[in-house]
């Protein structure tokens, strides 16, 4: 057989952009998964993802973000609109149902995952951040949607009082390392969230 004939190797398709950052990202969460935070390399993600480690670093230069940037990639497959029930309580329990769903999912998976020797440390605190994001926008919409049926009087309240039923359920879940139950969330919503939020709204003039 001449070397005309012998079939070449096919070369390997060069992804970019979108389906790259793709391949990296699902490559770092494996890494991170696998061996953990501490253990998790740029040489071993960039052969994972069959590239190299300077297309990694271009993008995150610190480990830190890469990994963060993973956990945000799996946290982008959850359901991103706002629950529109009809009511601010339930709106706000559907809501939370599904970031205990999520936090769960990632706290059990990865907060025995970050451990680590190096200055470059993940904490928990940055697993909660990066989790909250996620639902924080929706929380506006909510509120907003609130204040024009008449719930509320209105959405400018302090942000720690709009945030604070992730607060507490982020708490719970990296505690317990498990999805908070029913009755933790409708007790944040009932006892902690909705009377904050009514008290911060502007109150009645005494009466003469």
């Amino acid at each position: 057989m001449s070397l005309e004939n012998i079939p070449s190797e096919p070369r390997q398709r060069r992804r970019r952009g979108a389906e790259l950052e793709a391949a990296l990202l699902d490559a770092t969460w494996q890494e991170l998964l696998d061996k953990g935070y501490g253990a998790m390399t740029y040489e071993a993600v960039a052969e994972r993802a069959q590239t190299s480690r300077a297309v990694l670093y271009r993008r995150w230069p610190r480990k830190h973000d890469l990994a963060l940037a993973a956990v945000a990639r799996v946290l982008a497959d959850e359901p991103t609109h706002a629950p529109d029930t009809g009511s601010l309580r339930e709106d706000v329990i559907s809501l939370l149902h599904g970031a205990n769903d999520a936090r769960a999912r990632i706290a059990v998976q990865l907060a025995s995952r970050l451990d680590s020797s190096d200055d470059d440390v993940l904490t928990l605190a940055d697993l909660r951040d990066a989790i909250a994001r996620r639902t924080q926008d929706r929380m506006g919409e909510i509120l907003e949607r609130a204040r024009a049926r008449g719930e509320i009087s209105t959405t400018d309240l302090p942000r720690r009082v709009k945030y604070v039923p992730f607060a507490l359920l982020g708490y719970y879940v990296l505690i317990t390392q498990k999805a908070a139950p029913a009755e933790e969330i409708t007790q944040i919503v009932d006892e902690v969230f909705l009377p904050l939020v009514r008290a911060a709204g502007p109150q009645p003039a005494p009466e003469d």
